[in-house]
């Protein structure tokens, strides 16, 4: 969680440059065991699974019988028996900002502000679940045949969602702010929509992951969560939000601070934003 955390940490295409860095890899390793004792080459995912390692090699991708198992009516329970583990890990991202959001409604009903912070605090727990997913997954060596589509999904409701509902509960609250915050939930729907279909034209390096970000990724709107949690530890909420209302009891009302929303949400959809990752 874009943070070097990216929706394209669990892609499963394989350019023709990674492959030709894993034969390197292996006929060096082969020439250097010649005659010696030493332990068996692991594979290139297994050699850098690790929770806390930093590169990150793709997975192969799932073979015909994981695809069979999802698409035939001959095995019952289906969906849940194939999920991995990764994947349960990434519901637990998506469960994360659903509880947000409850804990937003909690706070409008009863107006006591440590719903307001839970709910903040929620949002960063499915950053950590965000992070895990696709390391739990080279950790164990499986790919999934859902993955990135449940990864995209779940941040768009923890990172997208959530953050906007966040903003609306602290008093962002007229029709500009509420249009603004649509804006920016449905640039960030787009923009997982894109990766999605671009990932695998996107130039990779030579592990096979993407040399960047295009556009900014969904788990940069922690910035604007930070922001809104250090509000609410101020008491800067509802009638109290920096810089009052714009054209207040006018027509087109609005909170400067959206603006910021709305700044973020094209940044998300930009096509010329392409930010290097680490």
């Amino acid at each position: 969680m874009d943070i070097a955390i990216d929706d394209s940490s669990r892609e499963f295409n394989r350019s023709d440059l990674e492959f030709e860095f894993r034969e390197g890899l292996y006929g060096n390793n082969r020439e250097n065991n010649q005659g010696g004792d030493e332990e068996p080459l692991q594979s290139l995912s297994r050699r850098a699974s690790s929770i806390f390692s930093i590169t990150a090699p793709p997975l192969n991708p799932p073979d015909e019988t994981d695809i069979q198992k999802f698409t035939s009516d001959d095995f019952h329970f289906s969906m849940l028996r194939n999920l991995h583990l990764a994947d349960f890990i990434t519901m637990m991202n998506c469960f994360s900002g659903f509880y947000s959001i409850i804990s937003c409604l909690r706070f409008t009903l009863t107006g006591k502000p440590h719903y307001v912070q839970r709910a903040h605090f929620f949002i960063f727990l499915g950053m950590c679940f965000d992070f895990l997913d696709g390391k739990v997954a080279r950790l164990r060596n499986r790919s999934s045949l859902m993955g990135q589509e449940l990864d995209s999904l779940a941040d768009l409701v923890s990172f997208g969602v959530a953050p906007a509902v966040i903003a609306f509960a602290i008093g962002f609250q007229t029709t500009l702010d509420v249009l603004t915050l649509s804006y920016f939930v449905l640039c960030g729907l787009a923009r997982l929509a894109r990766f999605n279909v671009t990932v695998a034209q996107l130039p990779k390096d030579v592990s096979g992951k993407s040399k960047y970000f295009e556009g900014l990724p969904m788990p940069t709107t922690l910035g604007l969560v930070a922001a809104m949690a250090f509000l609410v530890n101020r008491g800067l909420i509802l009638e109290d939000l920096p810089f009052s209302i714009f054209r207040k009891g006018k027509y087109f009302e609005f909170h400067p601070g959206i603006i910021v929303f709305f700044l973020h949400g094209c940044g998300m959809i930009s096509k010329s934003l392409k930010i290097p990752k680490p």
